[in-house]
């Protein structure tokens, strides 16, 4: 579960870092409060949150198992342990 939590909240980070590449290469202050006026701090988070939904209607609708398929467990067959499967 930690996982696809840590991979949205760098998905939308991207766009910021992006940003923040962007002023070290036209050697602006990274740091300076001047660099990050509020119109892009908000154009920034609304392409973040933008991003953000685009990947989880992705993640919701190509992930998982196929529709109609069954899961069969792991489990002890002949004394071995047999992963789970879907069917």
């Amino acid at each position: 579960m930690i996982r696809p939590v840590l991979t949205e909240i760098g998905i939308f980070l991207i766009p910021f870092a992006a940003y923040a590449l962007f002023l070290l290469a036209s050697r602006n202050g990274v740091f300076d409060t001047a660099s990050w006026p509020g119109k892009v701090v908000l154009r920034l988070a609304i392409v973040s949150l933008l991003l953000t939904i685009a990947s989880l209607v992705l993640l919701a609708s190509f992930s998982g198992a196929p529709p109609g398929s069954t899961y069969i467990p792991a489990h002890i067959e002949n004394g071995k342990l047999v992963p789970g499967v879907e069917k």
